[in-house]
This record gives structure tokens, C-alpha cells and sequence, in this order.
């Protein structure tokens, strides 16, 4: 890595996961949130009795202290972190809590889904490219139906659910014409098709395989560069949306306002509202921001006061620099 890059890149955000026993899921999220402060870390981790889910961002030194940590721990001892470079932190906020699930599905007891006993294969991406190029292949689509719209794999179904804990339903109503066919699912880091790769086996699809490490770890495959791969890849940091293909970036998402080609989310600026919807750099400050004419006049829009903020923290950072 060069010297002007590693300058840039000072910052690493790490995506993680892992379903084991948490006997005490409030206790360990308290005395972990004091750990991740104490490194000076910011994040959010889900704790459940099944396990740990989170994302965090940091320094290099920051990061690679919180990986040494939870390595030393039997229970995480080979956690997979998969890493991604940043110029600067991802979140504002650091916030460990504890949770029913790591991933809100919200399974009646008959289905739920232990993924240490049933899930599907997993496949490496040179192996789901491969995969994903053969013919009469189902490719399932395990996020929300909003972080498909700006980028999914060629040929993916768009799942119809706004949330996890509606895929049970969506399944059982739209996809068992497809329990004889072989059929590949992926999410971004992993974690939701642990879960949802088991519920498939479990309803009786034959052939189920998932991508192991989720879009994030594909896109970063030296060998496949993220091919097949349509879009940008949603994420749930201040970043919204990355890219995934270094071959080809095909833009599939359209300005929320003009129409135009682009796939830049944005949240809407009245605090009330925040939906987040495609809006090009030319319509944000047309728009102030903003999802709707009531938006972009409400007398609560934040728009003009985080651009006048931001600034004051450019020259902030330059009278430093």
C-alpha cells in the first residue's frame, strides 16, 4: 500500500458475527459497551443468549486491540472479522445492547432455527460464482427489499419484505415451486442467512448453499472482483452504500427526484420523516434533502443547519491539519 493511501485509510471498520451460549446477554452487553469505550471504538452490537452481532469502526490500533480481545475469549476464539478500510469513522455513537434475537426474526418455537444444527452449505465466492452461472439456479435474496433496490447479484429474487421477520411468511406465500431446485442465498455479512438458509432446509428445499461471508467478503475476493454483482451494496453505517464489483459498476438504482441514473441514499433531512431514498448530488440541495415537498418545508428540517455544521467542522479539522 502506498504511503498516500495509508494516510487516507487510517481507519478499519470490522463486520462480525457469531452464534454461541451468552448466559447473561445484559450483563455482557453493560461490561462490554465499557470495553469498546475504553478502546475508543463506535458501533453497534446486538448480544442474544444465541450469540454476538456487530459492527464497529476504529484506528488500525483501535481495531486490531478489539480483535486480540474477543480472540481471547474461548467463546469467539475464531471469530471472522471481515475488514473493510475507511478514512474515518463509520458511526457517531458506540452502543452495545442486548436483544431476544441478533437478528430480529421473530420465529414461532416450532420454526425457529439453531444454525450450529441446520443451515445451508456454505459456498466461498469462487465457488458461488460459479455456482451463481449455472443454469436453472435459484438465487434468494436474504436482506430487505429497500437494500436490493440499489444492488443485488444478476438474477437474484427481490425479496418482498421490509424486514427480516417477514421472510417466513414471503417464503412459504412465493418461493415452494422452488424446493426441487438448487437454490443459493446471500445477505451481506452472513449472519441473516445462517437463519434463513435453515428455515429453507427445515420447510424441505432440497439443495441449499449460502455465500459464507456475505456480499462484503465476495466484493473483496481477489479473484472473483466482485463480477456479477449489480449496484452498490447497503449498509447500516454512516456510509450507506459501497461498492462491490471492481469490474463493472453498474448503476441500477435511479434519483429519487429527476430520475436520472445514481445510487446515492441519503436520509431525509426532517428528523420526523428520515426516510432514506436515492437523491443525486444536483437534487439534494434543490430538495434540501428531503422525501417530499412537506419534508423539505418542514420547520424541523435539518438540512441547512448539518450543511452549516459540517462546514464549521471542515475548517475545524484544516486549522488542526
Amino acid at each position: 500500500m502506498d504511503r498516500e493511501r495509508w494516510i487516507l485509510m487510517k481507519y478499519r471498520i470490522l463486520l462480525y458475527y457469531k452464534y454461541t451460549t451468552i448466559e447473561d446477554p445484559e450483563a455482557f452487553a453493560a461490561e462490554h459497551l465499557e470495553v469498546c469505550k475504553e478502546m475508543g471504538l463506535k458501533g453497534r452490537i446486538l448480544v442474544a443468549n444465541e450469540g454476538i452481532n456487530g459492527t464497529v469502526s476504529g484506528t488500525v490500533e483501535q481495531t486490531q486491540a478489539y480483535m486480540n480481545h474477543m480472540h481471547k475469549d474461548p467463546r469467539f476464539a475464531d471469530l471472522w472479522f471481515k475488514i473493510d478500510e475507511a478514512p474515518k469513522h463509520a458511526f457517531r455513537k458506540m452502543k452495545v445492547k442486548a436483544r431476544k434475537e441478533i437478528v430480529n426474526w421473530s420465529m414461532a418455537d416450532q420454526d425457529n432455527v439453531d444454525p450450529n444444527e441446520t443451515t445451508g452449505k456454505y459456498l466461498n465466492p469462487k465457488e458461488w460464482k460459479e455456482m451463481m452461472e449455472q443454469e436453472d439456479v435459484i438465487i434468494i435474496d436474504g436482506r430487505n427489499d429497500y437494500e436490493y433496490d440499489i444492488g443485488h447479484f444478476k438474477g437474484a429474487i427481490r425479496p418482498e419484505v421490509e424486514t427480516t421477520r417477514e421472510f417466513p411468511q414471503w417464503i412459504r406465500e412465493n418461493l415452494s415451486q422452488y424446493k426441487d431446485k438448487k437454490v443459493l442465498t446471500y445477505c451481506t455479512g452472513g449472519i441473516r442467512c445462517e437463519k434463513l438458509s435453515g428455515f429453507l432446509v427445515k420447510e424441505g428445499f432440497q439443495d441449499v448453499s449460502q455465500l459464507h461471508g456475505g456480499i462484503v467478503t465476495y466484493g473483496q475476493d481477489p479473484e472473483t472482483k466482485g463480477e456479477g454483482w449489480e449496484g452498490k451494496l447497503y449498509v447500516f453505517d454512516e456510509r450507506i452504500a459501497v461498492p462491490v464489483n471492481r469490474v463493472e459498476d453498474k448503476v441500477i438504482a435511479s434519483c429519487y427526484h429527476c430520475g436520472k441514473p445514481h445510487d446515492r441514499y441519503v436520509n431525509c433531512a426532517n428528523p420526523f420523516c428520515h426516510k432514506q431514498h436515492v437523491c443525486c448530488e444536483e437534487c439534494e440541495p434543490l430538495h434540501k434533502r428531503s422525501c417530499s415537498k412537506e419534508c423539505e418545508e418542514h420547520p424541523a428540517n435539518r438540512y441547512e443547519l448539518e450543511l452549516q455544521m459540517a462546514q464549521e467542522l471542515v475548517k475545524q479539522e484544516q486549522q488542526e491539519a
